[in-house]
């Protein structure tokens, strides 16, 4: 019997956890000598990769001293949290990653204490400790009191340290005494990691992810829980709700290095890839034909946010994409709900439009960004948080938000914060930044981001996870400016942006195609404003001096996704396409928006 240890690396956001498993992977010579396998290798699609985040987890497993290690890389961001939850159910201990200077951030916090609800055994690592002021001992102390805020058993709060640095392939117990290799945390982790227990007895394996392959179709991923699977063998997949479905399995897979092998069986503690179950979903268990027993159903965060996702209808739809219709719209918003378990999908009274609930901005402009290079053309409302009614009183979702920031900037980001309901919580110095928390509601982090970067010149660091609901706190301010939209369709032209340019700022430059009731900029003033940027200029025969002055146009401003979602209002439309993406009134006609005016 071969030994095995199951663990899942959790950390915040760039905190190196994918650049770790790279360093494990060329440790354990899983390459030829002769293959170029590049950084990164976990982050395979081109989002992960533009974006330097993991948006799903991956299992990849290596040798080491006759031992199997299963790893299972996570992504670090709240918004993917159904993701961390329901594979952290595959591991029995936890690399936690941590950075030198910046310590345990929200989103470690919020990893970490799913980990240890679990019961998992933690390893702490902190990397990084080559940065600049760098202050390993600190965090150290730091990531301690947050176990033991987390109700850590006497065990966990035991945890072993290994210091290094991913990038430049160093682990040590030391971090004063660098290493030539990372074998320090390989030996940390078969040492303290607990082996996967073997459990005797009928079959029981929960589906905790799932792989998708053109010739075989869906492929369910879990950890074998007690008893053994073997190819062939007739199961009993029961679904979340108890509803039993008799089924067979075709084909085993194990996972070595970055494939998977076949099987013929696997045993209990081992991680594997079954093909042959149909209908089943994440959360489901594959149990014994005869007599079979369910595991726990995984419980997933509500969601937090939803957005109004419809299709395509302004007058360039079907231009640039290859799905345009509701039909297409529906199935792929239902194929998402199948792997994206944090994700939920509600019809609304129009069969052209459908609410998705989701995490947070994040978590939606990734299914949004998705959805676009895949050829479909939709449309996106203003997100909207979730509220609820608890004890007969109006509540909302409040999150933790914690801002570093250089001093002198710090009494902006306050100001900023706290128009929008945010109040300060904690004011340290951290190094040479300024480290501010606030509890604020969700409704004022949306479009917050941009504001405080613009106020403090790109030098703030945000970040801010879920934290309970709680009454509601009142009306925020939206956005302060109006915006320009377009009463004529046609091409931009310079001689009429020139013109208005003391009018707001363009997001279009000359030369665009643009239809009415486009939004083309921001007005100066708080109410929006019509204008007409196809005119060109009446050209006569006469030439004077001073006339012909070239113009200056100052360059367009070009939203990313999440900007775009958090600068819209409840009146307002991204139409996002392969190729494009556009602001638009909801009501394209000056008349029609009087009528709908929204109050």
């Amino acid at each position: 019997m071969q030994k095995i240890r199951n663990i899942a690396i959790i950390a915040h956001v760039d905190h190196g956890k994918t650049t770790l498993v790279d360093k494990i992977l060329h440790s354990c010579s899983i390459f030829r000598d002769n293959e170029q396998s590049g950084d990164l290798i976990l982050d395979n699609n081109d989002l992960e990769r533009e974006r330097g985040i993991t948006i799903v987890s991956k299992n990849v497993s290596v040798q080491y001293k006759d031992v199997k290690i299963n790893i299972i890389d996570t992504p670090g961001h709240a918004d993917f949290g159904g993701e961390v939850e329901r594979v952290l159910k595959m591991a029995d201990g936890v690399l936690l990653l941590c950075d030198a200077f910046e310590g345990a951030m929200p989103q470690t916090r919020f990893v970490t204490q799913k980990a240890l609800a679990l019961g998992l055994k933690p390893i702490v690592v902190v990397n990084k400790v080559d940065k600049e002021n760098c202050r390993p001992e600190e965090v150290y102390e730091q990531i301690f009191e947050l176990f033991f805020n987390l109700e850590a058993t006497e065990e966990q709060l035991d945890f072993p340290v290994i210091y290094g640095s991913s990038k430049q392939g160093w682990m040590s117990t030391d971090w004063k005494v660098p290493t030539t290799d990372i074998f320090a945390l390989l030996d940390a982790v078969v040492e303290k990691i607990p082996a996967a227990p073997t459990n005797d007895g009928t079959l029981q394996m929960q589906i905790t992810s799932l792989d998708y392959s053109s010739f075989v179709g869906r492929i369910a991923i879990g950890r074998v829980h007690r008893g053994v699977i073997k190819e062939n063998q007739p199961v009993t997949l029961i679904k979340r709700d108890g509803k039993m479905v008799k089924s067979r399995v075709k084909e085993l897979y194990t996972f070595e290095g970055l494939g998977k092998i076949r099987a013929t069986e696997v045993k209990s503690g081992d991680i594997c890839a079954v093909v042959g179950i149909d209908g089943f979903d994440i959360g489901d268990t594959i149990a014994d034909f005869e007599a079979p027993e369910q595991l726990p159903v995984i419980k997933i965060d509500e969601p937090t946010m939803n957005m109004l996702f419809t299709i395509n209808n302004s007058p360039f739809f079907g231009k640039e994409g290859k799905f345009v219709t509701s039909q297409r719209l529906k199935e792929r918003l239902y194929k998402e709900i199948e792997k994206n378990l944090a994700l939920k999908v509600v019809e609304t009274e129009s069969p052209d439009s459908y609410l998705v609930y989701g995490r947070g901005i994040l978590h939606l402009s990734v299914l949004i960004e998705t959805m676009r290079r895949e050829g479909y053309e939709i449309q996106v409302g203003q997100p909207q948080v979730i509220i609820k009614e608890i004890d007969g009183k109006k509540c909302e979702p409040i999150e933790t938000l914690i801002v570093d920031v250089p001093g002198e900037v710090a009494g902006k980001v306050i100001e900023l914060v706290t128009q929008r309901k945010g109040e300060l919580l904690i004011m340290e110095p951290k190094g040479d930044l300024q480290h501010l928390e606030f509890d604020i509601p969700a409704r004022g982090i949306i479009g917050l981001r941009n504001n405080v970067l613009t106020a403090t010149g790109g030098e703030a660091i945000m970040a801010h996870r879920f934290k309970a609901y709680e009454p509601w706190k009142g009306v925020i301010p939206g956005r302060l400016n109006g915006v320009l939209v377009s009463m004529e369709k046609g091409s931009t032209t310079a001689y009429s942006i020139d013109k208005l340019q003391d009018r707001g700022r363009f997001f279009v430059d000359p030369g665009v195609d643009i239809y009415e009731g486009q939004i083309l900029g921001e007005h100066i003033r708080d109410n929006d404003l019509v204008v007409n940027i196809v005119k060109g200029k009446a050209l006569t025969n006469m030439r004077a001096s001073g006339t012909d002055d070239s113009q200056r146009i100052a360059p367009a401003i070009k939203f990313s996704l999440e900007e775009a979602m958090e600068y819209i209002q409840a009146d307002e439309y991204i139409e996002v396409t392969p190729l494009s993406m556009r602001l638009r009134k909801i009501h394209l006609t000056e008349a029609a928006r009087k009528l709908n005016k929204i109050v």
